[in-house]
């Protein structure tokens, strides 16, 4: 917080962009300044994320700074509404904002994605998580640490309510990569085990939903060590955003090398896992085995 204004994820990462975009202009924030008619406090408002942004704005900067590209202009245009309608909305999370803590800026920017590219070495992903497995995961023997977040009740309601996002009328587009140890270490024992296994492959039939698993059998990379969520707003690249959860606190990689790091990491994950049909199959074949 900052006075009466409030640094935010998608504001960030736009102003990151547009000062990518004066930086490579070689203007300076004085410059920018002048074109908007406003003061050097206001542009550093921006740039740092801290203030909705208008588009007229966005356009006389692009103007200023030699930006033409209808795609590159549109991008900036399009995270900037995203971002202004993120700031005023109010959604079913408001309702769970205890059971949410920390997790309350993700949820908001997991509603109004486009599409979410999910690496997950440990969980199953909070999307598809039946609320079974929440429950146990939630009374688990290590869950007591990080106990301080609404009643169970409310933590797998505030769960179960992010799913509805898959089956909105313009869904989310959830492509996933889940680690075989995953489908190993069920909390819960075999019958949530069980209920687990078929949701999955129940929500692969959707069509907005790719399910990998990465089997023991294609080897050791980086990504084990956490995981991590691209999260994008319009076609997936240019505007990215990426989740990373670590023990005890998130991590936000806002564009970048970092965010294009992680998208190259993510497309080396998926060609080294089994395919969506292959996935499945191993889904059904360790159903069975339970």
């Amino acid at each position: 917080m900052l006075g009466n204004s409030t640094s935010s994820v998608l504001g960030r990462r736009l102003g990151g962009e547009l000062i990518k975009l004066r930086t490579a202009a070689g203007l300076t924030q004085s410059h920018a300044a002048k074109a908007l008619t406003s003061s050097i406090t206001k542009v550093t408002k921006m740039e740092r994320g801290w203030v909705p942004m208008r588009d007229p704005d966005i356009r006389a900067l692009c103007e200023l700074y030699g930006v033409h590209d209808p795609s590159t202009v549109g991008g900036l245009l399009e995270l900037a509404r995203i971002d202004r309608e993120r700031r005023k909305a109010r959604g079913w999370w408001d309702e769970y904002a205890s059971a949410l803590g920390a997790m309350h800026e993700y949820v908001t920017l997991e509603h109004a994605a486009r599409t979410i590219r999910m690496w997950q070495p440990a969980f199953v992903p909070g999307l598809l998580q039946t609320p079974e497995y929440v429950s146990a995961l939630r009374n688990g023997p290590t869950a007591a640490m990080a106990k301080d977040r609404g009643s169970d009740e409310e933590f797998v309601a505030a769960r179960v309510a992010r799913q509805q996002r898959l089956h909105d009328d313009q869904p989310l587009h959830l492509h996933t990569v889940i680690y075989e140890a995953v489908l190993r270490n069920f909390p819960g024992g075999a019958e949530t085990a069980r209920g687990q296994l078929d949701h999955l492959a129940k929500m692969t039939e959707l069509p907005n939903v790719s399910l990998l698993v990465y089997p023991f059998s294609a080897g050791t990379h980086i990504g084990l060590n956490s995981s991590f969520n691209i999260i994008s707003f319009a076609e997936p690249g240019a505007m990215d955003i990426v989740y990373s959860e670590i023990p005890f606190t998130q991590l936000w990689i806002e564009g970048g090398e970092g965010a294009a790091a992680h998208d190259e990491l993510f497309e080396l994950i998926a060609e080294r896992s089994l395919d969506e049909r292959e996935s499945v199959l191993f889904l059904r074949k360790l159903r069975k085995e339970l």
